[in-house]
């Protein structure tokens, strides 16, 4: 593609060849002073016509010429009837192809304007209001000057327009062989010239073009002189002489297209760039031009053979012209243009617009004149370019030469506002009328198909090639969505899906590529993108209403028209616009773009991916459509009806076994790996590999699974993992039909390949965790639309897709689900470290690691839970255990411990942590397991084998606190393995005194280890810090002291012989039952564990006065016995407090029920066991009326004489003892509990005041 930026070209000669071909790309030209070579910078130049100054500057972006050289001064009398010896040889000094100057070929070319817009494709939509061939603009100029007739075709695309010659004449001459235009020679005889028959040129015209010819080739002669002609030139020959030149001028001029060599912009894209954007742009670019449109002579014209191309900014209008006019060096300026004139006939207004125009752009800034007179040249004569509009007999006025072009343009602007339409600008011979009409709407009335337009496919592949362009630019400037979709649609309508498959396909392609799968659309850019439609074009509805607009403003605003509306020709309906009189053009600003410019299809923006994943998906469907349409073969294709649902089958895996799912898995991982290069075979469809179709398909395939991988995260996200898991496979399918037909993986692919298998995991695992919606599940998981089913049709011609079915299917067993979620898992993972990724992939790498470690930690939790309901349902347990249990724990430990080095591979200390405590539970299942039960329920001693599982149990915690090292790090996780830590320690010393082994360990080595248990249990009780499970440490830590108490009052009691030991337990006891008390005390919700505590504490003061002689001593023993037992009254206050609670419950269903008596025991509504009270109250009573009756005896019996204080004490103690003996033993419990509470007030004031103030 010629490059749109190159710089602006020097005229100036240059002593260094240039091989013609090569754009000049060094300096400027300005036609406003002398050229200065080498000077980099860009004027304006301002030619000054009056007092008015017209604007023109022109830069040159390619020229096939090289460097203008002298031209040669013919001498006086020299003969151009005569033929030079270099005549009608091509020489690159007047282009490769012959001059406009010397006429246009004898065969229009109706698409130049095209080959200029291809080849500066970046120009195009935006940059530039006119693209044409000079000839054409000047011909527009002098519309108001002329009376010759004017047609041209004017084509849309954005903000530009195309002109190209539309010759009549000729078209209708070619259309009785081709057919082409029928339509138009019947529109044209039936209501514009109903008489019409194709005009010769004159003799003159020829003999004129001959001699201006050979008056050229003279002029690039270096010596200047004629050579000889042949002496057998007789005069019959050179009175044919123009008739010859006549017939033999477009053989010699017009290189023909099989000449052109390959577009040296050829690209070959390799397979492994599929899937970048552009590799579809390129598809145009990949094949020469002409051979798209080689659809007879029409194919003539789309090159871009123009000498040069100009940039050309007249005023306001830029336009990319096209220009042959043969410049030379020589005069003042080293750039000239040469012109051959008649001596006998004066210079006229026309003929110096043509010169003055040339001259501007070119930027030629002077003229050389020959006269001649019958051929015989007489002189030669120098004008300046500015000075071309005073000439005599020429004079005109440039400003108004500048009100027709800005006249013309917003005339144009206005009404050709349809992209892909073909506009006819028209102008009759001596006609004052300028009319436009929209052919593309003619020939759809006519009834005829609209591929009988020749335009149609230049305009199509001109509208996708700017879109093309755009595309690359939109990853920068998203502003462009609109304008491409408008364009890409454009596009399509014009194209007939047999004849131009590719074209479509890759439109359809590029539409997809619109909407962004990979991120959301950014807040702030959604009011630019949704007004990013081309600037200039609109919807049916506005284009209708604003042509109305426009035809009722020119009629009222037209006062200078010299036509009333009775003479306004019968045609004038068929027309878009009419320009009533040439001489309007000439008014300034008689014409102006009236309608408000406003994009047609704002750009459909949506928040919901849901939404745009289905507009990338039609797009493809559209894509395969065309693809698959174009291929030939269709015998060898599965029969298969797109309108039949192809059925998402799902199986009940219960029974399936291990060895068959893992073979899917094989499968599965086969498809993992770079598969084999080159394929050389067609595929299953009949594609032959490099093919467009091949290549396109690739491209749709992978979209597609792109499109039907964000559907199935965004279901993830609504919790709809039926939708999710149908979306999954539907793009495992289409990556499954990727493989089939791709040679190579390129590593991005595989790339989203290891997402779709992680995605398809994590599916796989919600729907083993959410076993309970199966039915809605399967629901979504069943459903189709019929896009799918299509896209699944066009699928199935390359492969059967069912290589990740295991992966895809649904389930009904929780198991086979965990088990399909991890092998997608590991899968993915074996991806990420292939050859092919492993340098690359780093963070999805540690995602996929996690996901691998969570899976296998549900895995193991799965068969850890299945091991303990196993145990759970055992009615006998054995001390032997089943090999089915073993076989569970081995898996779960195989899971955790592969889980732990997951999560190590991406130091991920917290759930390494939480694995390993999971490890610490299963080591738990497992000595609970080898717990020996009879068959009558009795529980034998502790085993070796819960305690050696207990301990390994401990090892895992204790690895689970060294993974986190401190509380900051995870608290949440910390204060749970710390308090699986201090319960296995607790269970382990509660066995451990409960069902001690006296078999195998003596009763001091189980106290040691018990002691030891209990306080390491009592280290991770974290009493300090406030959380939900403060309470339950301080339980556990108050259960721990009454534990311990219990076992050292139990060794004091049976304790024989050392008396130091004895001592030592009975103070440790003291200590123990002391510390239990006060947790007891703190908790609100524990009556009887306090009630009990302080009874075996009155207990232990009870047996100690046993073993004492004095009376002084048991007088002491038994007042701290009553003490303690006056504590108990804060226990009694919990307990009523409970029991009224738990009245009022019952009293609240039905006032009937309070006749029920309340010491019924119906079960702890309140969390107070009802049968542990009336227990607990069974050894109060004798206790306390024991206590009270031996205190009593001991203070009768005294021997030395009571004080005032004692016999007041004896007094109370006789009075509560009495009250104690006489109370009714079938009392209701509230009753019993309030007179306990009363009598134990009594004695608080006695013996403890202090004690009562602290619980009561």
């Amino acid at each position: 593609m010629r490059d749109c930026n190159s710089r602006v070209s020097s005229m100036s000669t240059s002593s260094a060849d240039r091989e013609p071909g090569i754009p000049l790309d060094n300096v400027k030209e300005d036609i406003s002073g002398p050229i200065c070579t080498g000077e980099s910078s860009k004027h304006d130049s301002a030619l000054c016509s009056g007092n008015s100054e017209i604007k023109s500057r022109a830069v040159v972006k390619y020229s096939a010429a090289p460097p203008p050289t002298s031209y040669a001064l013919l001498q006086e009398k020299t003969d151009l009837k005569l033929p030079p010896a270099n005549w009608l040889r091509e020489n690159p000094q007047l282009g490769s192809a012959g001059t406009t100057v010397l006429g246009s070929s004898s065969k229009s070319k109706p698409f130049s304007s095209f080959g200029m817009a291809y080849d500066f494709i970046d120009c195009i939509g935006d940059d530039v209001d006119v693209v044409s061939d000079s000839e054409n603009i000047k011909k527009l100029l002098k519309i108001p000057y002329s009376k010759s007739h004017v047609s041209m075709a004017v084509h849309r695309v954005g903000r530009t327009l195309l002109l190209d010659e539309l010759d009549i004449q000729e078209l209708f001459m070619r259309s009785s062989q081709t057919g082409d235009w029928t339509w138009l020679k019947e529109f044209y005889q039936r209501l514009i010239d109903q008489k019409w028959q194709r005009k010769k040129k004159s003799k003159e015209h020829w003999y004129q073009k001959a001699i201006l010819s050979k008056f050229l080739y003279y002029s690039i002669n270096g010596d200047g002189a004629a050579e000889p002609v042949p002496d057998n030139l007789n005069e019959g020959q050179k009175e044919n002489e123009a008739e010859e030149f006549c017939s033999s001028w477009p053989t010699t001029f017009t290189s023909s297209d099989t000449e052109e060599s390959a577009d040296p912009k050829q690209e070959n894209v390799s397979v492994d760039s599929q899937f970048a954007l552009g590799q579809v742009t390129s598809v145009l670019k990949e094949q020469n031009l002409p051979a798209l449109f080689n659809e007879g002579e029409n194919s003539q014209g789309l090159r871009n053979d123009f000498v040069r191309n100009i940039m050309w900014t007249f005023e306001d209008i830029h336009m990319l012209v096209g220009s042959n006019m043969p410049i030379f060096g020589g005069g003042r300026y080293p750039a000239v243009s040469l012109r051959l004139r008649d001596n006998n006939k004066p210079i006229n207004i026309l003929t110096g617009i043509d010169y003055w125009l040339d001259n501007l752009m070119c930027n030629v800034p002077e003229l050389v004149m020959c006269f001649h007179v019958n051929g015989i040249v007489q002189k030669y004569e120098m004008i300046k370019t500015e000075d071309i509009p005073h000439l005599e007999n020429s004079t005109f006025s440039t400003r108004v030469v500048k009100d027709i072009a800005q006249n013309i343009l917003s005339f144009l602007k206005s009404n050709c506002t349809k992209e892909g339409h073909t506009y006819w600008l028209f102008k009759a011979s001596g006609s004052d009328f300028v009319k436009l009409y929209d052919l593309t709407t003619l020939c759809e009335e006519a009834e005829e198909e609209k591929y009988q337009n020749p335009f149609t496919l230049p305009v199509a592949v001109l509208l996708y090639k700017v879109a093309s362009n755009l595309m690359l630019k939109v990853r920068q400037n998203r502003k462009h969505y609109g304008t491409v979709r408008t364009l890409l649609l454009n596009c399509v309508k014009l194209l007939d899906q047999d004849r131009h498959p590719q074209i479509i396909a890759s439109a359809a392609y590029m539409l997809s590529e619109l909407f962004q799968l990979d991120e959301p659309p950014e807040e702030d850019g959604g009011e630019s993108l949704r007004a990013g439609g081309s600037e200039d074009s609109y919807s049916d509805e506005d284009r209708e209403e604003e042509e109305d607009d426009d035809e009722e403003l020119t009629e009222d605003s037209d006062e200078n028209s010299s036509y009333s509306n009775g003479s306004i020709p019968q045609d004038d309906s068929k027309a878009v616009a009419v320009i009533r009189s040439v001489g309007e053009l000439s008014v300034p600003e008689k014409y102006k773009s009236t309608h408000l410019i406003r994009p047609s299809c704002a750009f459909p923006i949506s928040q919901d991916k849901e939404e745009r994943c289905r507009h990338v998906l039609s797009y493809v469907l559209k894509g395969l459509k065309a693809v698959d349409g174009s291929i030939k073969k269709e015998s060898d294709l599965p029969a298969a009806d797109p309108n039949t649902p192809i059925p998402l089958k799902y199986e009940d895996r219960n029974a399936v076994g291990s060895c068959a799912a893992e073979k899917g898995i094989s499968l599965l991982l086969e498809r993992v790996g770079p598969l084999q290069a080159d394929k050389k075979h067609p595929t299953r469809s009949g594609m032959i590999p490099g093919s467009w179709q091949h290549r396109m398909k690739l491209q749709l395939f992978l979209k597609a699974s792109k499109a039907y991988y964000v559907l199935s995260d965004a279901a993830t996200n609504l919790l709809k993992y039926g939708r999710a898991l149908r979306y999954i496979k539907l793009s495992l399918q289409c990556y499954d039909a990727y493989c089939s037909v791709s040679g190579t993986l390129h590593p991005q692919v595989l790339h989203f390949h290891s997402q779709c298998l992680s995605l398809c995991g994590d599916i796989q695992l919600m729907l083993a965790q959410n076993a309970n919606n199966r039915a809605a599940y399967l629901e979504e998981y069943s459903y189709q639309t019929k896009e799918d089913q299509e896209i699944l049709h066009s699928l199935h011609r390359e492969s059967s897709c069912q290589a990740f079915n295991m992966a895809t299917d649904l389930s009904m067993d929780p198991e086979y689900q965990l088990f399909v979620s991890c092998k997608c898992y590991e899968a993915a993972y074996e991806l990420l470290v292939s050859e092919a990724l492993k340098d690359e992939s780093s963070d999805q790498l540690a995602q996929v690691l996690k996901r691998l470690g969570n899976i296998r930690n549900e895995m193991g939790v799965f068969y850890m839970n299945q091991s303990a309901a196993m145990q759970t349902a055992k009615e006998v347990k054995k001390s032997v255990v089943s090999g089915a249990e073993q076989e569970l724990w081995k898996k779960s430990f195989a899971f955790f411990e592969k889980g732990m080095n997951d999560f190590e591979a991406i130091r991920d200390s917290t759930n390494t942590a939480l694995l390993l405590c999971n490890t610490g539970r299963l080591m738990r299942i497992c000595a609970q397991a080898h717990c020996a039960v009879s068959a009558d329920h009795n529980r034998g001693e502790f085993s070796p084998e819960e305690a050696l599982y207990y301990n390994k149990a401990i090892d895992y915690y204790l690895r689970a606190m060294k993974s986190l090292a401190s509380r900051e790090n995870h608290p949440a996780v910390w204060d749970s393995v710390n308090w699986e830590l201090s319960t296995t320690y607790f269970t382990l010393a509660t066995l451990l005194q409960d069902y001690a082994p006296l078999s195998r360990k003596a009763q001091e080595q189980i106290e040691r280890e018990v002691t030891e248990a209990m306080m390491k249990s009592l280290k991770y009780c974290d009493l300090q810090t406030e959380s939900a499970r403060q309470p339950l440490y301080q339980y556990r830590a108050a259960t721990i002291h009454h534990r311990l108490a219990s076992m050292y009052h139990s060794c004091f009691r049976n304790q024989v012989g050392d008396e130091h030991l004895r001592k030592q337990h009975r103070s440790l006891a003291e200590l123990h039952y002391s510390k239990a008390v006060c947790l007891f005390l703190s908790l609100k919700d524990a009556p009887c564990e306090l009630l009990r505590t302080l009874l075996e504490r009155v207990a232990f003061a009870e047996f100690t006065m046993a073993g004492q002689s004095s009376s002084a001593a048991k007088l002491k023993s038994l007042t701290g016995a009553l003490e303690v037992m006056t504590e108990t009254r804060y226990a009694f206050q919990l307990i009523q407090k409970e029991l009224q609670e738990e009245q009022t419950e019952l009293n609240e269903p039905d006032p009937a029920e309070s006749a029920v008596s309340p010491d019924v025991v119906t079960g702890p509504t309140s969390g107070l066991n009802l049968q542990e009270v009336i227990k607990l109250i069974g050894v109060f009573e004798p206790s306390f009326s024991f206590l009270l009756l031996q205190l009593i005896k001991l203070m009768t019996t005294m021997k030395r004489k009571p004080s005032n204080k004692d016999e007041e004490l004896l007094k109370t103690y006789k009075n509560v003892y009495s009250k104690l003996l006489r109370a009714e033993k079938n009392a209701p419990l509230p009753s019993r509990v309030e007179l306990y509470m009363e009598l134990l007030q009594q004695l608080t004031p006695q013996v403890g005041g202090e004690n009562t103030g602290t619980h009561s």
